[in-house]
């Protein structure tokens, strides 16, 4: 098995020229460092599994993104050196750029700088907690950035943030004094784009996993009488285990 691509922005790459990097922000999954708010009423263990779960559902929606839009899966990872991790987890067409900087707002301002430095024509950042998120929805995301002029594309996210953020050049105002964390980031962001005179392309809305409530809404969406069935299959699989193991209360209760 091959091994992973390492993006070096300052080296670059060649074969990512006119490509959008998809770009996953992700941290090893180790447990007890990865999805701490889901525990409880997930074990530290299983926590992690899910993560992982989640990062092959956003993967494989990433890879059939981009065989029909101009665009590359890249797994943008901390901590610097965790590269292994991600075998099993991550498509070996995927490359991978550790992420640099201390705060949020100054790690996601680098990883755009950076792989445009890589050579791609332009960046989505999008987080690890929305497995659930179509393939068309990021292939929708590539196509707004590979049409002529500048432009910013979001994806919504219930909790008043976003879960994808696409852009063809570096703006660093969207993301200085963002209150990370809160209802404000999607507001603040809308806020930052119109101030640097951007236009906004703005995606389906989603939803992150990262509490109890979101966990249940998430059985819901993949284990219901309404559920969709064309994502997330992992993370559905690992969820229908736990269930049919030990009945629905600890995770999704009536």
């Amino acid at each position: 098995m091959k091994p992973f691509e390492i993006l070096t922005p300052s080296r670059g790459a060649e074969n990512v020229k006119g490509l959008c990097a998809l770009g996953i922000m992700t941290k090893a999954p180790e447990p007890g460092k990865v999805k701490t708010r889901l525990t409880p009423p997930l074990t530290p263990e299983e926590s992690a599994k899910l993560n992982i779960c989640f990062l092959r559902d956003l993967s494989s929606s990433i890879a059939k993104a981009s065989e029909t839009a101009p665009a590359r899966g890249v797994g943008i990872h901390t901590p610097l050196g965790s590269e292994a991790a991600y075998e099993n987890i991550l498509p070996h067409e995927f490359g991978l750029l550790p992420q640099r900087g201390e705060g949020f707002g100054e790690r996601l301002t680098n990883a755009v700088e950076d792989l445009l430095a890589v050579g791609f024509q332009s960046v989505c950042l999008i987080n690890s907690d929305s497995p659930t998120v179509l393939p068309s929805t990021f292939a929708e995301a590539a196509d707004q950035l590979s049409k002529p002029g500048d432009r910013i594309v979001l994806g919504p996210s219930d909790d008043g943030g976003y879960y994808l953020i696409g852009l063809k050049k570096l703006h660093r105002a969207l993301f200085e004094q963002i209150d990370w964390s809160t209802e404000r980031v999607f507001e603040q962001t809308i806020s930052r784009a119109s101030e640097v005179g951007v236009d906004v392309h703005q995606l389906a809305r989603g939803f992150d996993v990262d509490d109890r409530g979101t966990l249940q809404r998430l059985c819901d969406e993949l284990l219901g009488s309404d559920a969709r069935l064309e994502v997330a299959s992992h993370t559905r699989e690992f969820l229908s285990e736990l269930v049919n193991r030990e009945g629905r209360g600890r995770i999704w209760p009536k």
